[in-house]
């Protein structure tokens, strides 16, 4: 039983990227992160979006397009880092008999993951405003001093992180 002959080409094309960029993408993320760890995982989630890619014989420049990857990877794990962390510090400020479960600290911050990235788009301003007035319950003109931005600019980030999140809900 023979292979397609494009699969065949995919297959060669994937293994020539992995094997001439791999080694150097690593050496660059362990560099960049400090963790040999972090830097095998990022290389290998790189790696499986290069593999996604629905042409990956049209890949011109190898290097550009893994670094690009991986920057995204990496600056995503950062917000989901930053946003674990914040909301364990709000965790850490609720009294003990108010903790949540381990399950519902999971199903918490499974949400506010699938939340940060609908907001993706939104400017880092818009996307602190919105997690200020909907999670923290800040008063606008809070946010508006601690942002340096007006209190209509608020109105107008939270208004527009609303509307995605009306959006995503109302889709079938």
């Amino acid at each position: 039983m023979s292979s397609h002959p494009s699969l065949t080409l995919r297959r060669q094309v994937l293994h020539r990227l992995f094997g001439e960029h791999h080694g150097w993408l690593l050496g660059r993320l362990r560099a960049h992160l400090g963790c040999s760890h972090d830097a095998a995982d990022m290389a290998a989630e790189t790696f499986v979006q290069v593999a996604a890619h629905p042409t990956p014989h049209s890949i011109r420049e190898p290097r550009a397009f893994l670094t690009t990857i991986a920057k995204r990877l990496v600056y995503a794990s950062w917000r989901r880092r930053d946003l674990e962390r914040a909301y364990l510090e709000a965790l850490a400020q609720e009294p003990a008999a108010m903790a949540p479960s381990a399950e519902e600290r999971v199903m918490a911050m499974e949400t506010l993951l699938a939340i940060d990235a609908l907001l993706e788009g939104l400017s880092p301003k818009a996307r602190a405003a919105f997690f200020c007035s909907q999670l923290d319950g800040m008063k606008y003109a809070d946010i508006a001093a601690q942002l340096g931005v007006s209190t209509i600019r608020v109105r107008q980030y939270v208004a527009k992180g609303l509307k995605l999140c009306c959006k995503e809900l109302l889709q079938p």
